[in-house]
This record gives C-alpha cells, structure tokens and sequence, in this order.
C-alpha cells in the first residue's frame, strides 16, 4: 500500500485596509455564520483576478464600510494556515478620504482598546504593532 499524498494548499490571496483616524482603527465583527463568526476585523478580503493589491483593500474596505481610503503603505504581510484554508494577507496602512461615519458591523475602535477585542491568529503581529504605535 502507497501512503496517502497530501491535499495540495490553495492559497487565498487577501487585502486588508488599517484605516486610522486620530488615535482610532476601524474594526468590525464577523458575523455569524461566517468563517471566523464572532472575531473582529479590519475590513478586507478576498483579490479579484488581476486585481491590484492596495485596489483590493480599498474596494473591499469602501464595500464592507462606506468609508474610502487611499493606501499609504504596506504595513506588513503574512502567510496563516487555517482550518479552511491558507490565507496570504498583505495588511495596508490607510487613511480616510471622506469624513463618513462607518456601516455597522465597523466601528472606530481606540488603539488601546484593540488588545481586548479578539483578532483571528493572522492578526497578531500586526495588532502588536498597532498597539505599540509602529503604525
């Protein structure tokens, strides 16, 4: 008997918006039923083919919010294994062009505060950075 090869990993290529404002990030919540349901987020998701990077984060980020923003920077990038899949996360640092107040699920969130809310694990190092004012 042969052993068994490994499913191949897809990865998913993924664009996250930290938008900031004054001392305050913009994080939702995942709702329910979602992957990952009950986790706070920065807006974000998932790259259209062909699409740019920061375009990703922008759109996802107007769609997700109401609120555009113009990349500054890519603040960091990481590659994370969940359960359902592996993720290739480029997190850009951004800020708002409009003076709108976010839709719900999204919320300006102070830097202090963000260590209490509960990120997937992908997040950790970036959080770490935010709440260290390396952002």
């Amino acid at each position: 008997m042969g052993s068994a090869v490994p499913p191949q990993t897809e990865e998913t290529t993924v664009a996250i918006a930290l938008v900031r404002r004054g001392d305050c990030w913009l994080v939702g919540q995942r709702a329910a039923g979602k992957t990952l349901a009950g986790y706070a987020e920065f807006p974000g998701g998932k790259c259209l083919p062909d699409e740019a990077l920061e375009q990703c984060a922008c759109r996802e980020c107007f769609e997700e919010t109401g609120i555009e923003v113009r990349v500054l920077e890519l603040q960091q990038q990481t590659t994370h294994d969940y359960p359902h899949g592996r993720l290739r996360l480029f997190f850009f640092r951004c800020v708002p062009v409009n003076n709108v107040e976010p839709r719900p699920p999204f919320r300006w969130v102070e830097r202090s505060d963000l260590v209490k809310l509960r990120f997937p694990p992908a997040n950790d190092a970036v959080i770490e950075q935010l709440t260290q004012g390396e952002a």
